[in-house]
């Protein structure tokens, strides 16, 4: 039997596509010929980043439902014809694996390799009881290379960018273990916590493939990491429930397995689970309803309110800000929370609507949260005076400089796209241009404070 001309399929596709937006043309204003156009292209990147023709065409169909309403219906009425094509192999016409069936093979390989690296150290004597520190500055180093190298496969990265991701790969597993740091020190830690911030670049370079250096390629890496943050909290809370019902069960009949699952499952799980999500974002991607830009919505007030709650009652009752190191994570996790929320709303928004109440509700976090940044940056320079410098404190007011740039940059570019003089893509290019800053400084922290500050 001959195999099916995918370019056939795709065109027979397109015409049921724009014959279904011909019908409502009078009905909604539809300019098909632009919007096909428009198609064509997000087809044609998505193809050349490894996706099917079938593929393509339905996540290009469900990423045009957001400035368009009639293509957000198409994908709605045929969801369910479009999910089985993306989905099943095509074995009753004797094909093979289809693309998604293998991407999922792969997938469920790199996760099974994940999880041996984790335990890939005890052989060497290394165990996760005695030497944790070990696992703590190394998790990233044992995990991200192999999360990446998945997608270097999918996006078929060439070589010159993949020595080069080798090389960054190869520096960062030295830089967590050629210092003598101080056990359960201050650079120790620091280094465990800037050490996947600064990979994570180089994670975002093979997911986007040869679209780093454009706007839209590093959003879509922002994209997938919002939404891994959640497939990942998803995956890890089921872990916990079957975690705590195979304990019940074997307890039941006499066994201990709590060793096990700390030696194994947990370790184990947790890096095969990263993986997991990775491969069910890029699978699931525009094909059902993203939940980043839908939780955004939804916190957004809630983030405000909870800033503006803060601010309030800092002036009434005139205390100062704790600026202990889990404080400062706190304040840290919670700016970049607030970035989060303003780059995902800027994803999901129609560009070209005009502004209304939720972008003054925007602005109103932005500035919030640039006052709270303010705040924790006068305390830690207080503390810096009179006590001096430790690596907490420097890394900590390195992060709040950066966060607090970026913050009143945004504020300043979202009150002009409210009074009419920028759009939202001056400020989406910001926020993707500025992403390098947040690298760079992980890297110095990583790099320069633990000689700097004599591995304590």
């Amino acid at each position: 039997m001959p195999a099916p001309d995918h370019n056939d399929s795709l065109e027979e596709q397109i015409n049921q596509w724009r014959t279904y937006l011909g019908r409502r043309q009078a009905i909604h204003s539809v300019d098909v010929a632009e919007l096909e156009d428009h198609l064509r292209e997000q087809i044609a990147v998505l193809a050349d980043a490894g996706l099917t023709t079938d593929e393509a065409f339905l996540v290009a169909v469900k990423r045009m439902g957001d400035p368009d309403a009639v293509s957000r219906e198409f994908a709605r009425e045929h969801s369910e014809r479009l999910w089985k094509q993306l989905v099943l192999s095509s074995s009753d016409t004797g094909e093979p694996l289809s693309a998604a069936r293998t991407d999922a093979i792969a997938a469920f390989g790199v996760a099974a390799s994940a999880a041996a690296a984790i335990k890939l150290p005890a052989l060497f004597g290394i165990g996760l009881d005695t030497n944790p520190s070990f696992y703590v500055r190394n998790a990233s180093v044992l995990v991200l290379p192999l999360l990446t190298g998945y997608f270097a496969w999918k996006r078929r990265l060439d070589t010159g960018t993949l020595r080069w991701l080798a090389v960054a790969f190869a520096a960062a597993a030295v830089f967590a273990n050629v210092f003598p740091f101080t056990p359960r020190g201050h650079t120790e830690v620091l280094t465990a916590l800037h050490l996947p911030i600064a990979l994570w670049l180089a994670l975002g370079i093979a997911y986007a493939g040869g679209r780093w250096s454009e706007v839209a390629g590093r959003m879509d890496f922002i994209r997938f990491s919002g939404e891994l943050v959640i497939y990942y909290i998803l995956i890890a809370l089921g872990g916990g429930a079957l975690t705590a019902f195979m304990g019940m069960i074997f307890k039941a009949i006499g066994i201990d397995v709590e060793r096990f699952f700390a030696s194994w499952l947990l370790p184990c799980g947790a890096a095969g689970g990263l993986v997991v999500a990775s491969w069910l974002v890029e699978a699931k991607q525009s094909v059902i309803e993203n939940m980043a830009p839908v939780l955004t919505r939804l916190f957004t007030p809630l983030f405000a309110a909870v800033l503006v709650a803060f601010l309030g009652t800092l002036v009434w009752t005139g205390r100062g800000v704790d600026i202990e190191r889990n404080a400062l994570i706190a304040f840290d996790v919670l700016l970049m929370v607030v970035l989060c929320l303003l780059l995902y709303s800027i994803s999901a928004r129609d560009p070209r609507s005009s502004p209304g109440t939720y972008d003054v509700l925007q602005v109103v976090l932005l500035v919030s949260a640039l006052l709270a940044d303010a705040v924790a940056l006068w305390a830690i320079a207080a503390r810096i005076t009179e006590f001096g410098f430790t690596p907490n404190r420097v890394a900590a007011l390195g992060e709040n400089v950066i966060l607090l740039v970026n913050l009143a940059w945004s504020a300043g570019l979202y009150i002009r796209f409210l009074r009419g003089r920028a759009s939202l893509a001056v400020l989406e290019r910001w926020q993707t241009d500025y992403l390098p800053v947040y690298v760079v400084w992980a890297a110095i922290v990583v790099i320069v404070f633990p000689p700097l500050f004599r591995y304590v």
